[in-house]
């Protein structure tokens, strides 16, 4: 089977997008995983697929597969990918769509500069909805992992997150703190670790470990969680510029109950083909 894709990525985090709309695909994990493979497929953090929408009030359905082959809830940072596609195919005209996701109904705004505005919904902090198996609600929580006492936030942006605040990103233990607890049975889905620098309440640094991929250059959902964190904590502004080591995201949350808004770029790298 020859299979058609686009390659793009939002500020360094790399997807391949596949149109489901006009043509039928049904990919194994198997297949995921080997065209995931940078040495001997295309390569990519996420996969991408575009399909007719099963909510009426939505005008596409949004499915993201990790490098793994397993599906996840939400991708911040895909989601602006996905808007710039089926603009640059014609797939709609619309600057402003509603996108159906397994996380929930999403807003995308394509903008005159290029960028992309994405209304992510409100934060969740409840912990059976992000799930984490743990007594009560809090705004930090400490734990013994990798051999390190930690203090971390956990949310969902749809999928979930945790949040520590680091003195320096690039000394942070990226991979063993974030492989640990992503493992961690307390999280029964997995969890997604941003490590985050505090330089100013508006501006961040931030390394993000992804469940099924990895420590990735950016992420859409683990910036919008570390910023909601940060502003739980009394330590950030209403609007914060995310520094990640793929390129720069905004995102703005005015507190309890509202949504988190976030713009940041999306490129087109290249069209390709592939036979699997």
């Amino acid at each position: 089977m020859l299979l058609q894709f686009t390659k793009m990525h939002g500020a360094g985090n790399d997807f391949v997008v596949l149109d489901l709309v006009t043509q039928q695909l049904a990919l194994t994990p198997t297949q995921i995983r080997q065209l995931a493979n940078r040495r001997t497929g295309i390569g990519f953090d996420q996969l991408l697929l575009v399909e007719p929408p099963q909510d009426p009030d939505a005008d596409f359905r949004y499915r993201i597969y990790n490098a793994d082959g397993n599906e996840v809830e939400q991708c911040g940072n895909g989601a602006r990918c996905f808007a710039r596609f089926v603009r640059d195919h014609k797939l709609s005209w619309k600057d402003h769509l509603r996108v159906e996701t397994a996380g929930g109904l999403i807003e995308l705004q394509l903008e005159r500069d290029g960028r992309v505005r994405v209304d992510m919904g409100a934060p969740v902090f409840a912990p059976e909805r992000i799930p984490f198996l743990v007594d009560a609600e809090a705004d930090s929580y400490q734990m013994e992992c990798a051999g390190e006492a930690i203090e971390f936030a956990a949310l969902s942006m749809g999928n979930p997150h945790a949040v520590i605040e680091v003195p320096a990103v690039d000394s942070a233990r990226v991979a063993e703190i974030g492989a640990a607890l992503n493992n961690d049975p307390r999280f029964p889905a997995g969890i997604n670790v941003g490590f985050m620098q505090i330089e100013r309440p508006e501006r961040i640094r931030l390394r993000v470990y992804e469940r099924g991929v990895g420590e990735t250059l950016a992420c859409g959902t683990g910036a919008c969680a570390a910023v909601v964190a940060g502003i739980r904590w009394g330590r950030l502004a209403p609007k914060v510029e995310v520094r990640l080591p793929g390129g720069r995201l905004h995102i703005r949350w005015d507190g309890a109950g509202e949504h988190v808004h976030m713009v940041g770029p999306a490129t087109r790298v290249f069209e390709g083909q592939i036979q699997i």
